[in-house]
């Protein structure tokens, strides 16, 4: 019984999450695809949304050469605290859904910090 690549990743996603819900702290989701990345904001329960960026938003992807590179990552990090900032949260607990720390999450993650996001 081999486990997939997708499956290893979401129960490493899975004890993240626990640890931040105990927190109580907002939550910045990320996802990413080859082609696109997603940002979510989520309240301290997990039960809403509170903001969201991604590279299918025409206003973050404008200007882009590609919506699946390091460059929109951090279109999409400066986007998501913004609208983090513009609903009042300015400290959130990164949940990189799984996926390892490094190029595009890593961007989105340095552009938020960046934008005033502190994690």
């Amino acid at each position: 019984m081999n486990i997939s690549k997708k499956e290893r990743r979401q129960r490493r996603a899975v004890k993240t999450r626990a640890q931040i819900r105990a927190l109580k702290v907002a939550r910045l989701t990320v996802h990413r695809t080859p082609r696109h990345i997603y940002a979510q904001l989520f309240d301290g329960k997990g039960e809403r949304v509170l903001a969201s960026a991604s590279t299918l938003q025409k206003d973050v992807a404008a200007g882009l050469k590609s919506t699946g590179n390091i460059e929109a990552a951090k279109s999409v990090g400066r986007s998501i605290a913004e609208r983090a900032k513009a609903a009042g949260i300015t400290r959130v607990a990164f949940d990189r859904a799984g996926f390892q720390y490094h190029g595009r999450v890593k961007a989105l993650a340095e552009a938020a910090r960046e934008a005033g996001l502190e994690f």
